[in-house]
């Protein structure tokens, strides 16, 4: 899932760019608010990471500016101010969740995975869709309670269309959940091979190629 990381402080950027990867997020990484806005008008982000103190203003402000204009994109602020008051004021603002710095890049990847499931109404991490079940912590699939057997890549490629089921997904957003940030020394192919064999696993009816777009997973439930 993509996330985008606001944050000027280059050191713990490159961190938590880096980090969150090792973790399956595919991170983006700007060090201003006017970035942030040019990044978020052509992607679409599963969550934002936010720091308050940016060289071109404060993250408050853009918080507020965000749901103001109806952006209800989750939201977590991290910033090493303190104060009660201050994360007080990010909640209020519409932040989702705040974590003060320094902190452990497994609790922050906790953090989202938590913000994220909520604001898909679910409880837990499993992924569940057509009769198929997916447990990202335990690397498990099955179908139809049957255990289904897939490499370190048809996981990422499978859990990357079941977090957006029924959604077209391009082919750079598919690739970038297979290699991260590496999309560009791949073979332009490698996409195709692992596609084509998850259908041979999980039947060809369950991907759908959108022409001229990417792919969706259909949805049966």
């Amino acid at each position: 899932m993509k996330i985008l990381l606001l944050e000027d402080d280059t050191l713990l950027g490159e961190c938590a760019r880096v980090g969150l990867a090792q973790r399956d997020f595919l991170v983006d990484w700007v060090t201003e608010i006017r970035s942030a806005r040019r990044m978020m008008q052509g992607n679409e982000y599963a969550s934002m990471l936010m720091d308050l103190s940016l060289p071109d203003g404060d993250g408050l402000a853009f918080l507020r500016e965000l749901r103001d204009a109806g952006n209800a994109i989750p939201v977590i602020i991290i910033t090493a101010r303190y104060e009660v008051e201050e994360r007080v004021k990010g909640l209020e603002y519409g932040a989702d969740d705040y974590l003060t710095k320094p902190y452990s890049l497994d609790e922050l990847a906790a953090r989202l995975r938590a913000v994220l499931r909520r604001r898909e109404g679910r409880a837990s991490n499993i992924l569940e869709c057509g009769g198929i079940r997916m447990d990202p912590l335990s690397m498990s699939t099955s179908i139809d309670g049957k255990k289904i057997d897939l490499s370190p890549m048809e996981f990422r490629l499978l859990r990357a269309f079941l977090q957006q089921a029924g959604k077209i997904q391009t082919r750079d957003n598919l690739l970038q959940a297979l290699c991260g940030d590496g999309t560009e020394e791949v073979a332009s192919n490698l996409l195709d091979v692992h596609i084509h064999h998850l259908r041979k696993k999980l039947g060809s009816e369950r991907i759908k190629t959108v022409r001229g777009l990417g792919y969706m997973f259909m949805r049966e439930d």
